[in-house]
């Protein structure tokens, strides 16, 4: 079992039936604005533990939920990038699409509690999960990073201008500048992913080498 112990006894670990109900609490807390489709539900999260339960993760403080993330295996060729959206590409929800041979680990979403950001959580998340890329043998991760810094340029410029920018470093976004410091690469924009006006509905599709260090 992977697990990772962070500073203020913060604990990333497996997630286990018992965590499903938080999860989707925090969904809704840190997600307000995603179309409730798009959002994770406890059934859902008790199916991924079916389905690929190495791939789950939850961070505890005292043993409560306060972060996850849910992934699952998928090929991909990324020399021929296929345009895909959210809710077609997590199966729902239900990770009807999880590839048991797939070369790439995708990280579906990161969630963090309000109160627990900037205490290394969502790092420890891509830490633990390029521990399971390298036990795996997988190519490494791939996401797909919200631009959640554009609502407040949307009046100015288009959601393909903000990428630009923010790919030259000329504008911060709080999701994908932080990505692509931590180490991730962008590989392309990916336009009407999910029903979210904070990112434009955009995000960035990026990767994750599983030999890089974090």
């Amino acid at each position: 079992m992977l697990q990772l112990q962070l500073p203020d006894r913060l604990i990333i670990t497996h997630t286990q039936a018992a965590h499903a109900e938080a999860l989707e609490a925090l969904q809704r807390l840190v997600f307000p604005h995603l179309a409730e489709e798009e959002r994770l539900h406890a059934d859902q999260y008790r199916q991924h533990l079916k389905v690929f339960p190495e791939g789950q993760f939850v961070a505890l403080a005292d043993g409560q939920v306060v972060g996850g993330t849910t992934t699952m295996r998928y090929r991909a060729d990324l020399s021929h990038i296929t345009p895909h959206r959210f809710y077609e590409i997590m199966g729902g929800g239900w990770l009807s699409t999880h590839q048991p041979d797939g070369n790439w680990l995708y990280g579906l979403d990161v969630s963090v509690h309000p109160e627990y950001r900037q205490r290394g959580i969502a790092r420890g998340f891509y830490r633990v999960r390029q521990y399971l890329c390298r036990e795996l043998g997988l190519a490494g991760q791939l996401i797909v990073g919200m631009l959640n810094g554009y609502q407040r340029y949307s009046e100015m410029m288009t959601v393909e201008e903000y990428y630009e920018k923010v790919l030259k470093g000329e504008l911060f976004d709080p999701t994908v500048s932080v990505q692509i410091k931590i180490g991730f690469s962008p590989v392309a924009l990916m336009k009407d992913y999910l029903h979210d006006a904070t990112c434009g509905n955009a995000g960035v599709l990026m990767v994750l080498p599983a030999e890089a260090d974090l």
